[in-house]
């Protein structure tokens, strides 16, 4: 499958994708544990179809520890008994946060006030961030159908 889109040879891409990626590095510089973002970036891409987010992300954690019966869970987290409390309360809000259009609702107050018990205000902050920004990886590359496979640990820095 080749992409629709090369990032790399529009300039109005290169632009963007620059921000997008400068927004990604506060993040991933912030309190958040990085197990979390990982978990997060996984389940949004795993809803919203995202092979080459998935295969990135899932190859990064591997990387960094992450073990693969919990990469092999983050799908039914619900039933799976290797994440901690906070770890759920992360993806109950990455799912409801990823799944806006699904719930009338949108984010219900319980999946809020679940996250706030574990997560302090620049957690917090920094959690909604990587939900938003994993979600506009998802969205570009599904659109641009951009390819997976082929990703190497560290490749884009």
């Amino acid at each position: 499958m080749d992409a629709r889109l090369n990032y790399a040879g529009a300039t109005v891409a290169q632009k963007f994708v620059k921000h997008i990626i400068s927004a990604g590095r506060v993040v991933t510089d912030s309190p958040l544990p990085a197990a979390t973002q990982a978990l997060v970036e996984i389940r949004a891409s795993q809803i919203n179809g995202c092979a080459v987010c998935l295969d990135m992300h899932t190859k990064e954690a591997e990387h960094a520890g992450e073990t693969s019966v919990r990469l092999n869970l983050v799908a039914a987290w619900r039933e799976a008994t290797v994440f901690t409390e906070a770890e759920r309360a992360a993806l109950e809000l990455t799912e409801q946060g990823t799944r806006i259009a699904d719930a009338g609702g949108g984010v219900t107050d319980e999946a809020w006030a679940n996250a706030a018990k574990h997560y302090d205000e620049d957690q917090l902050a920094a959690l909604v961030a990587r939900i938003a920004l994993i979600n506009t990886w998802n969205r570009l590359n599904v659109i641009t159908r951009q390819p997976a496979g082929d990703y190497q640990p560290g490749q884009w820095g």
